[in-house]
């Protein structure tokens, strides 16, 4: 994201100065092309073949549009029985949401889900996927249906991915013109999985959950820094932080060998995503962290659904990303058939268990958890910029290696799960999100009286708009007491699948909880008032008669000089714990059921 932002803020400033009618291609400096050939360049068929892609047409120079995608495919789906197209949704602009099952028929068979532009600019998935497609249906590479079915989201992102111009995504070496990262809401759809937002968002959860699939596969393209490096890829926490156990050392341990080796025998040169802590000093290292559902491998985590988010490097020509993706597309689909027992097993493993705790907050480890002993880095020195007035990079394309420590986390926070959490009738948005996700719950028929933990916020504060939302942060206060719910209640019990996902959503210290996103505006709005020669008599009454209340009030005076000096803050203080209190001011609505 830093790369983007000094790119970004540099060609708006030249854009602003008039120079609109230059390319990107033009002004950006890229850093030198290490020269690549390797087998996979055999996938690629020669000019005029009737079956030719629109991007091998091209050279790769550029990428079709959504119109040429879709009558491509229609075109391939009519000359072969083992294709067919599907609409699943519509975007925000009301385009027709696509996929492509490829598929040998008969008895239905397990699923391989591969997803290309939901950063739209990161286009690298679609034009590989469309070259698979056309191998699979015509050129002898059907057997890779024998054991499962390969369903195919050529463009995820489609309003943004309309939005082509060679201003978008600067720092990717092709195509010419690019989407844009978010869709017509400017939501970035990498981040909306568990909020879920966006009508690609919904729909993409709505195909999940339908298909159930063996292997999520989502295709991006990194930024950050200079390497040696062609394809990259990885999981949710990197395998290491993962939130289910089994189907990640699936991924771990049978995925990632297989794919490695594909890869490395085609001519690319793979390796896990290396996501960097500083990317001015690579060699300060690579970081590994849990993640949350909002990202599609997080939530593909949550699910029980191995999922592989593919970060191909952003300074490797596009032919030769595509080229990489194709390969890796064609390895997942040939291990995920191989071990579809395998990982069935493992994603009923993951879904029988219980956890009881969520991981909620964390910081980097003090000490590496481990080292690449060769990293293939790039080497660069820095010059005076004069647009920016320091120190840059300049890459220089000459290879070296390096030892690259591997920064871990720990944790700081957790929070033990409850039994259940009870839901108002009225937080119809919230009961919503929770049948788009699967997750089941109970309506009560009368009311009842539990002993519950209701929670209350201490120093809230909104903090910077993102992504369609106004997130909260909060510190937190537990009290247990006794509560009569209204009938229409609902009670969302941990003890269920996607219990976990449930907490991550409903645990108000999660980083992707409903709360955390902003859905309860109202717990902000001020408490209701009166005049205040009512306010002061009922105050006075208070401290005459409660004598906690009233020690309270004095140790806040003493601690506090602008609140003793501020009569209406005294006043509001003194109504606020008056009376059974305010049912909605700071008072998280979802209460928790203990064990």
């Amino acid at each position: 994201m830093i790369a983007r932002f000094y790119h970004a803020t540099a060609l708006a400033g030249l854009i602003c100065l008039g120079f609109t009618n230059v390319s990107a291609q033009n002004i950006l400096d890229l850093p030198p092309v290490r020269p690549w050939s390797g087998k996979s360049e055999q996938l690629l068929v020669k000019a005029g073949d009737k079956w030719i892609t629109p991007a091998e047409a091209a050279d790769f120079k550029t990428t079709p549009r959504y119109a040429e995608v879709k009558a491509w495919l229609q075109k391939l789906a009519a000359a072969s029985p083992l294709m067919t197209l599907h609409s699943f949704g519509r975007t925000g602009e009301g385009r027709e949401l696509l996929y492509v099952r490829a598929s040998k028929g008969g008895a239905p068979k397990p699923v391989v889900l591969v997803q290309a532009g939901i950063h739209a600019g990161e286009i690298d998935g679609k034009d590989a996927g469309l070259m698979l497609l056309r191998d699979i249906a015509l050129r002898g590479k059907d057997n890779l249906l024998d054991r499962v079915d390969l369903v195919f989201v050529p463009i995820y992102n489609i309003d943004g991915h309309e939005q082509l111009s060679v201003w978008n995504f600067p720092h990717l070496r092709g195509p010419l013109e690019k989407g844009r990262d978010a869709n017509a809401r400017n939501i970035n759809l990498n981040r909306d999985y568990a909020k879920a937002d966006a009508p690609e968002t919904r729909a993409m959860i709505g195909l999940l959950r339908e298909l159930d699939p063996l292997l999520y596969i989502d295709c991006h393209v990194s930024e950050g820094f200079d390497m040696q490096y062609d394809v990259t890829f990885t999981y949710a926490g990197w395998g290491t932080y993962a939130r289910h156990r089994a189907t990640a050392n699936w991924l771990q341990g049978r995925f990632g060998p297989a794919v490695t080796q594909a890869l490395t025998k085609a001519g690319h040169t793979p390796t896990i995503y290396p996501s960097p802590i500083d990317t001015r000093d690579p060699a300060k290292g690579i970081r590994y962290s849990p993640e949350g559902p909002r990202y599609s491998t997080g939530y593909g985590d949550f699910i029980s659904v191995p999922t592989v988010l593919v970060e191909n490097h952003m300074l490797k020509p596009y032919r030769q990303r595509v080229l990489g993706t194709y390969v890796l597309l064609e390895a997942a689909l040939k291990i995920a058939a191989t071990d579809a027992t395998r990982i069935a097993a493992a994603k009923a493993t993951d879904r029988a268990s219980r956890p009881t705790e969520l991981l909620t907050r964390w910081m980097p480890a003090p000490q590496p958890i481990g080292w690449v002993e060769q990293f293939k880095g790039i080497a660069f020195d820095t010059y005076l910029s004069p647009a920016s007035g320091r120190l840059e990079q300049r890459w220089l394309g000459q290879p070296i290696t390096f030892c690259m420590p591997i920064i871990g986390q720990q944790p700081t926070e957790s929070v033990r799960l409850p039994k259940a959490w009870w839901v108002p009738a009225a937080q119809a948005e919230v009961l919503d999100r929770l049948r788009l996700h699967g997750i089941t719950f109970e309506t009560t028929a009368t009311p009842r009286t539990l002993r519950l933990d209701q929670v209350r916020l201490v120093e809230s504060k909104l903090l910077q708009p993102s992504e369609g939302r106004v997130p909260l942060a909060a510190t937190f206060v537990h009290e247990l007491g006794e509560q009569t719910l209204p009938a229409g209640s609902v009670r969302v019990p941990t003890n269920q699948p996607n219990g976990l996902l449930a907490a991550a959503l409903l645990e108000p210290e999660s980083q992707d909880s409903f709360l955390a996103w902003g859905f309860f505006p109202e717990m902000l709005a001020p408490v209701p008032s009166t005049d205040a020669f009512v306010l002061a008599a009922l105050g006075e009454r208070l401290l005459a008669t409660d004598p906690a209340v009233k020690a309270a009030f004095e140790a806040k005076l003493r601690a506090e000089p602008a609140f003793a000096a501020d009569p209406d803050a005294r006043l509001a203080w003194l109504y606020a714990h008056a009376g059974p209190g305010h049912p909605y001011h700071l008072q998280y609505p979802i209460m928790r059921e203990l064990n």
